[in-house]
């Protein structure tokens, strides 16, 4: 993979809570306009590592990283980068969708009115809508609370959001595991729909969906005396699914892990 095709790169990334050290040496690079799934076995530091994306992490008191997370080249924690600015550049679909308790408009219209959007409001909204495959749900009822909506529903309006601002890249923290099996068939068509426009990078337990929706995986291991989670392989998601150059991706891959 070419510098050039590459969104995130990461070099020798360890993330400490605290002493507690929670994800060590990460060298990982996340290729433009794919989607990248990072598995692994719970607590091995999946959303740590992909909340270090967009700063997240630094939510989290005493929270600090050693190492580079460069994304477009540059490295984002340096002291001149605004994580606030980050954000927005990198938007966030969490596990629970989290409308906010406003109109179904409003939800999607608000983080760009704040971000300082002067262009057309009623564009924007469904444009966003429609690209988060809900608008012809809800065209007609905009005015509704959000919070009235399906799990589903709800999930989509909040990528509805993120989308609303244009950011480069979307990160999705299990965004379907509360979701029934139709609803998750729904999120991942749109994430592959998505993917022509962002980059998407996923944290999910879901072995079937990762190897669904996934162009590339990062297989994730505690390891070390440590105990901190470590990137053990990254390939192209076939090649992790079917040929994995690590034994244990393998027997975690295949259901006998633990």
């Amino acid at each position: 993979m070419t510098e050039t095709n590459s969104v995130f790169e990461t070099r020798s990334l360890s993330i400490f809570y605290g002493n507690f050290m929670a994800v060590t040496d990460v060298n990982i690079n996340i290729p433009r306009h794919k989607i990248t799934a990072i598995i692994g076995p719970s607590g091995c530091g999946k959303s740590t590592l992909l909340r270090a994306f967009n700063r997240m992490n630094e939510l989290v008191p005493d929270t600090h990283i050693h190492g580079e997370v460069l994304f477009e080249g540059q490295n984002l924690y340096e002291k001149n980068v605004d994580p606030v600015e980050v954000r927005y550049r990198i938007g966030m679909v969490f596990q629970k969708a989290n409308p906010f308790p406003k109109s179904i408009y409003e939800n999607v219209a608000w983080a760009a009115r704040i971000h300082g959007f002067k262009g057309d409001m009623d564009e924007l909204v469904e444009s966003s809508l429609r690209q988060a495959a809900l608008w012809d749900e809800v065209k007609d009822i905009l005015k509704q609370s959000g919070l009235s909506l399906s799990g589903g529903q709800q999930q989509r309006l909040c990528i509805a959001r993120a989308i609303a601002v244009k950011p480069e890249v979307i990160l999705m923290d299990e965004p379907a595991s509360a979701l029934d099996p139709i609803a998750t068939l729904k999120i991942e068509e749109l994430m592959q729909e998505l993917k022509q426009k962002y980059t998407i990078v996923i944290v999910t337990h879901n072995m079937q969906q990762a190897a669904r929706v996934s162009d590339y995986t990062a297989m994730m291991m505690l390891t070390g005396e440590t105990r901190a989670g470590t990137v053990i392989e990254f390939e192209a998601t076939n090649k992790i699914f079917t040929r994995p150059s690590d034994k244990r991706t393998e027997d975690y891959v295949t259901g006998r892990f633990g």
